[in-house]
């Protein structure tokens, strides 16, 4: 019955759609077999596209989470769903950021599977490989990591595509412009504007010099590797701090960025095993501190001995 009903209601999606929609969340409500909602939710998608309203949807996908929860949906169920709110979204020109999400989503269905399954998702690892690249104020993401995406690298169409998002998640400006050299035509082919990659480039590229360990970043290596003006240096700066990429103070003095914190483009094995480190230098410095300060106890007339404690 939902089948039939909701196929009737979706043949003219170009005659009234916000009613034709509203009339679908209706008999969603009404229905309580699990699948038959999930049935009609999915036609309620194709129709918010072809009926072009799509802003009468787009307030669900907030919920997606708990409709999966209470559908107990198959994964290729899953792939459906995750890949039909995605082109809702990059119809409705909303958010790049959400349609990424639901993207990378349904990439994700993809691990495990074998090679003849993981084919079937290539145009679209493409396609949210470029929604990466083209996406000013997007710094990260786990893409590389995905057997959806790595396919690519071995792909004869698709290896150049794969190379790029290599570029941009482990490389500099130098290796952007080294490849956009050999790969102009496919660049420019692909939607992907030159000048707006350098300057996503430039950006990726200082956070990359802010992860050093030493945290000081002298001017002129920022004006050699983002390849600037002298004049521009601070500019750049100022740019990653206002794109939360970096914390740091500048010291104009020295000519040196002091980088306090800096946002990882991946966060993958490597990643946990630094943040490990790290917590467990944290933990040892903590622990020496507490032994120092039982070892210098109050003295009898009052004085404290904690000069030799330093807090590193």
């Amino acid at each position: 019955m939902a089948k039939l009903i909701s196929t009737k209601i979706t043949q003219q999606p170009n005659d009234k759609p916000a009613l034709r929609l509203k009339i679908m969340f209706n008999l969603y409500n009404l229905l309580e077999n699990s699948y038959s909602r999930f049935f009609v939710y999915m036609k309620a998608l194709s129709l918010a596209v072809d009926g072009k309203v799509p802003e009468h949807i787009v307030p669900s996908f907030k919920k997606i989470d708990s409709f999966l929860s209470e559908w107990n949906i198959g994964v290729q169920d899953q792939r459906e769903l995750f890949l039909s709110i995605s082109n809702v979204l990059k119809e409705n020109k909303s958010s790049p950021k959400e349609s990424f999400k639901f993207l990378t989503k349904y990439l994700a269905t993809f691990s495990g599977e074998d090679a003849s399954t993981l084919g079937e998702a290539k145009e679209e690892a493409v396609r949210t490989i470029l929604e990466f690249v083209k996406t000013p104020d997007m710094f990260q993401c786990d893409l590389l990591d995905m057997p959806a995406v790595a396919q690519l690298e071995k792909d004869a169409k698709y290896a150049p595509i794969y190379r790029l998002l290599k570029i941009f998640l482990s490389q500099r400006l130098d290796a952007y412009l080294d490849f956009h050299a050999a790969n102009a035509n496919l660049v420019k082919g692909y939607g992907l504007v030159h000048e707006d990659c350098i300057a996503k480039m430039r950006l990726m590229s200082l956070v990359d010099l802010g992860s050093d360990i030493s945290g000081q970043v002298p001017y002129a290596l920022i004006k050699d590797t983002l390849q600037v003006n002298d004049d521009e240096v601070e500019l750049w700066v100022v740019k990653a701090i206002t794109a939360k990429l970096i914390d740091c103070k500048i010291d104009q003095m020295n000519e040196v960025v002091i980088v306090s914190r800096s946002t990882e483009r991946v966060f993958g094995l490597h990643q946990w095993e630094t943040l490990r480190t790290k917590l467990a230098t944290w933990r040892g410095n903590i622990t020496n501190i507490i032994n120092t300060i039982q070892a210098n106890k109050v003295t009898d007339d009052g004085t404290q001995g904690l000069q030799g404690l330093m807090i590193r």
